[in-house]
């Protein structure tokens, strides 16, 4: 790892990381240490390939180190207090914003990278989501985005028609809930991660805003329509809290008519995934039962008039201050570059690549993203377009367009940061699903970013 002189005590380094001066040269010394959030044994064997062409290419050492995202944060305060960095790490949005604010992060290396490669190459919606203050402070690679995954023949059963909103998916979640069958598996446990993605995801179409120009807005009338269609959803779920392993439990055992999920799930309901295998009843004589009767809703309207709306996370590379800057661009270049394609593979059904490819207008990486195999079973190697058809793999490219979150690109940043990292939302939400008037809880809701917003200074 690099080290970087303290200019303050420990204990204030991170209040007054922005100020200090970096040892820093134009030229790199040959070697970095590289954090990534993709931490199982077939993901880590599948990066190692491309950094080993990276490092015969570059003559640049790697060390790459396998890290959870809820202890990344931590774990760099603290070895950036003892001068110690890694060079690169690979990371979601909402730790862009915390640690940009905390001036950990370089803010000029990421737009060296993306003018090298094209900014007409990314995503705008991507380069939005780690630009803060006005400055790109990471460089995007990749994401997914929340999908709704429906029974197809549960619906025809019932008469329903594919669900377009959010309002839809309640009225059918509504209308397939039975006994021992929930109408969609969605999260419902306070203070969770997944029930906060949900409540963001499934407001995000009604328009509804977290802030607006520095000015709390999640009690608008457009959250609360958002959060009574939310609560609707909750009482579908059953009387149990569900959390994202219970979610997807659910709908691989059958037991559940939809469930709210990003792209990831896309190998699991085909029986693609060795650690989460499918469990229907129709699934023990045929694994891709699932397959073949779900659909999925990969683009959100609230009521069916508002403009669709996709809830996605990516991952992007950031390069810490006081990191080996010049080998760290060489790194990232090549993972966007060279390496870029055979990296995705890692997680393909999760890994829907932000950059289409080379040039402005191709699409010569999305096009061999397609092709890649998905899933963890190395005895099924079959693509996505194989087993759903192609036109689902166009919707999900589609849709990583036009990701989108709160705050995002805007001077609101930091604060939905704050919110995710913290699943504000997701602790007021407890009386909402305890049946309380969605207005109240908007307004409790709004105290509560309020308070964060005030500690923010």
């Amino acid at each position: 790892m690099r080290t970087m002189m303290t200019c303050m005590a420990a204990a204030t380094l991170v209040l007054a990381a922005s100020a200090c001066s970096p040892e820093e040269t134009e030229d790199g010394d040959g070697s970095i240490v590289f954090w990534t959030p993709y931490t199982t044994p077939e993901r880590i064997a599948a990066q190692q390939p491309v950094i080993d062409a990276f490092t015969e290419a570059t003559g640049i050492e790697v060390e790459m180190v396998p890290l959870e995202p809820d202890q990344m944060g931590q774990t760099l305060v603290t070895g950036a207090a003892s001068g110690d960095v890694p060079d690169v790490i690979a990371h979601n949005p909402s730790s862009t914003a915390a640690w940009a604010a905390q001036g950990l992060l370089d803010d000029e290396a990421p737009q060296e990278v993306v003018d090298a490669l094209g900014a007409d190459t990314f995503s705008q919606a991507a380069l939005d989501m780690v630009t803060v203050d006005g400055a790109l402070h990471a460089v995007p690679s990749d994401g997914w985005g929340h999908m709704i995954a429906y029974r197809t023949d549960l619906f025809e059963a019932a008469g329903l028609e594919p669900p377009e909103s959010v309002a839809d998916l309640a009225d059918a979640a509504e209308a397939l809930q039975a006994d021992g069958l929930a109408g969609i598996a969605i999260g419902t446990t306070p203070g969770d991660v997944y029930t906060q993605e949900g409540i963001e995801s499934m407001l995000l179409p009604f328009g509804c805003r977290l802030a607006e120009d520095g000015e709390v807005a999640i009690d608008s009338p457009e959250c609360v329509e958002g959060l009574a269609t939310y609560q609707r959803l909750a009482a579908a779920a059953g009387p149990a809290q569900v959390d994202v392993e219970a979610a997807r439990a659910a709908y691989l055992s059958g037991s559940a008519a939809m469930v709210l999920f990003s792209s990831h799930f896309v190998d699991e309901a085909a029986g693609l995934d060795v650690d989460n295998p499918v469990t229907c009843a129709e699934c023990a004589e045929d694994p891709r039962f699932l397959a073949e009767h779900t659909a999925y809703l990969t683009t959100f309207t609230g009521n069916g008039t508002e403009t669709p709306a996709v809830y996605g996370q990516t991952t992007n590379y950031g390069i810490p201050a006081g990191a080996n800057t010049a080998d760290a661009k060489t790194f990232v270049e090549y993972m966007l570059s060279d390496g870029y394609v055979e990296n995705l593979a890692s997680a393909t059904e999760g890994r829907i690549p932000v950059r289409p490819g080379p040039e402005a207008g191709s699409t010569e990486y999305l096009d061999a993203w397609a092709e890649l195999p998905f899933g963890n079973d190395d005895a099924q190697q079959v693509s996505i377009a194989e087993v759903y058809g192609p036109e689902l793999v166009d919707r999900m490219a589609a849709g990583a367009e036009e990701f989108t979150r709160w705050g995002w690109g805007t001077a609101d940043a930091e604060l939905a940061g704050i919110v995710f990292s913290q699943t504000i939302l997701a602790t007021e939400a407890e009386a909402l699903f305890e049946g309380a008037d969605p207005a109240e809880v908007a307004v409790d809701m709004a105290a509560a970013v309020e308070a964060a917003q005030q500690d923010l200074g």
